[in-house]
């Protein structure tokens, strides 16, 4: 479904991503992990063309990601993501900044945004919150509304930029646990994650980025317990002794 060759990003002389080579494929979740600055956000961003590439390919269904096209705003609603800090519209509630996407950019009628909103809402576990604005909301609430907003626009896949790193630590298992749910389902999903048991046990493929390139991929399983990269290795004895 999501497919990157020989992709490169700049930011003036800095080379952020040095000829990124992946794809992720219809059902899959593969989770991307490394050290801060390691490129995983920039590539996430790249996909979903807020960011521009400067040589290579990201294709999505086979479709060039050009963020200068006008198809460029057809793909973010079939490829949505979810943030780091939330992105809510504060002054919005729940319900309202899960429909906003369906009714102003796809021309959903209220009635039907706002049903399937309430619907994705009470998936979350949130039914009672939708009239909260998102001060009211604890993060782990916020971020749950986020998934919701991204699953409104009805995606064929979800990027995710490291979801629960904003958190508090007791808020991070019911997001993780309504990720779980949607790999359940089958969602695609793009994970950048810093939750190594979380990849072990719900991504299909772990991709391993160090300095702007994919330095090892492969089952989730055997990336995270026998690494062949020493890269890998010395980036997940640092991570797991945290």
């Amino acid at each position: 479904m999501i497919r990157l060759q020989n992709v490169h990003k700049r930011f003036e002389k800095l080379e952020v991503l040095k000829g990124i080579d992946c794809e992720v494929r219809k059902g899959e979740v593969v989770c991307l992990i490394g050290a801060s600055g390691s490129g995983k956000s920039t590539l996430l961003r790249c996909i979903n063309g807020l960011e521009s590439y400067e040589d290579g390919l990201i294709t999505i269904d086979d479709a060039k990601v050009d963020r200068r096209d006008a198809s460029i705003r057809d793909m973010r609603q079939s490829v949505t993501m979810v943030f780091q800090r939330f992105n809510l519209f504060p002054h919005r509630t729940a319900l309202e900044n899960v429909v906003e996407g369906p009714i102003h950019v796809k021309g959903e009628p209220r009635a039907q945004a706002e049903e399937h909103g309430r619907e994705l809402l009470a998936k979350m576990g949130l039914s009672s919150k939708a009239n909260n604005l998102p001060a009211a909301l604890s993060g782990g609430q916020q971020q749950r509304v986020a998934i919701a907003r991204a699953l409104a626009m009805r995606p064929k896949a979800i990027l995710f930029d490291e979801p629960t790193s904003a958190l508090d630590p007791e808020l991070v298992g019911e997001v993780l646990g309504a990720m779980r749910e949607l790999a359940d389902e089958g969602m695609t999903m793009l994970v950048v994650t810093h939750e190594m048991a979380f990849a072990r046990e719900v991504g299909d493929r772990v991709l391993f980025m160090d300095g702007g390139l994919i330095v090892e991929e492969g089952p989730a399983e055997e990336v995270l317990t026998e690494p062949r990269h020493e890269r890998t290795r010395d980036f997940l004895r640092r991570v797991l002794k945290q």
